[in-house]
């Protein structure tokens, strides 16, 4: 499959070259270079997620091997020698369950992280999650048929307990720092852009006395907010236009369209937001 993408790829990017005659066969290679490494980053990080899901599914597997063996032992549990399987078996559940918590944990850390943007591995998580739940709701109440047989000590019980807590407490804190990187990976990538005569921003107290947003009392409704990894364009339907604010030269251009009328494009949305993320401009 990854062969077949970059076959399609270098086809397009041939097409391209003859089409308009002004990309070089080094160009192309190194599009081609580019798209590979590309491919193979997505390619390692997709393998790592992968191996650690069958980790978390191995896990399981033997955490109901270990289920199978106190149910079989629990038929004879008078017996000192079953009393011995059973509490060894059970402790075994309760190291691989904490562990298959923690490699779930670990996989949504490596999703958020990730580029890859898979939504079958995210219902697959979601999915693992689920059944690290129903695996403690019966591993609990399997404990609690054992204790009636007095075969659990006290101190086991608690340890379940306090596991249980525990995956509470990290599913909260999970959701919180989800919660966090997203709302500030939004504020990272939110800007503010208006265009009007100068009347129109002199009006609104964008401009005053030939000033751009030099005071903090102009009207913040009046502008229009945007993702800058999103939007980098900006049509001003006017054939006259000037940025009143600062953005580095190099980052964008400012060109007519078939009508005349000037077209903002942001060619490098970092350098051009880096020194304010408002944007200004004054047209006719």
């Amino acid at each position: 499959m990854k062969k077949l993408f970059l076959f399609a790829l270098t086809v397009v990017a041939m097409t391209s070259c003859d089409k308009f005659g002004k990309q070089s066969a080094d160009e192309v290679s190194r599009e081609r270079d580019s798209l590979m490494q590309i491919i193979n980053q997505k390619d390692e990080e997709l393998n790592e997620i992968i191996e650690c899901v069958n980790e978390v599914q191995e896990g399981f597997r033997r955490i109901n091997e270990a289920e199978g063996r106190v149910t079989i032992a629990n038929g004879d549990a008078e017996s000192v020698s079953s009393r011995g399987i059973i509490q060894e078996n059970m402790q075994y559940i309760q190291q691989a369950m904490q562990q298959n918590r923690e490699l779930i944990a670990q996989l949504e850390e490596r999703m958020k992280a990730s580029s890859v943007n898979a939504k079958a591995l995210e219902k697959t998580i979601a999915s693992l999650r689920e059944q690290l739940e129903s695996q403690n709701q019966r591993i609990q109440e399997l404990e609690a048929a054992l204790a009636e047989k007095d075969i659990l000590i006290a101190e086991q019980g608690e340890q379940i307990d306090n596991l249980s807590e525990n995956v509470t407490s990290l599913t909260q804190e999970n959701r919180q720092k989800s919660e966090t990187v997203a709302a500030q990976d939004k504020d990272l990538n939110t800007a503010w852009y208006v265009f009007g005569t100068k009347a129109e921003l002199k009006e609104q107290k964008i401009l005053k006395d030939g000033d751009v947003l030099k005071t903090g009392d102009f009207n913040k409704d009046y502008f229009t907010q945007i993702d800058i990894r999103v939007m980098k364009e900006i049509k001003l339907y006017s054939k006259s236009a000037q940025l009143m604010t600062t953005h580095p030269q190099g980052s964008y251009t400012l060109e007519k369209d078939k009508k005349g009328e000037y077209v903002l494009r942001i060619t490098d949305a970092k350098k051009f937001w880096s020194v304010s993320k408002y944007l200004v401009i004054k047209v006719k």
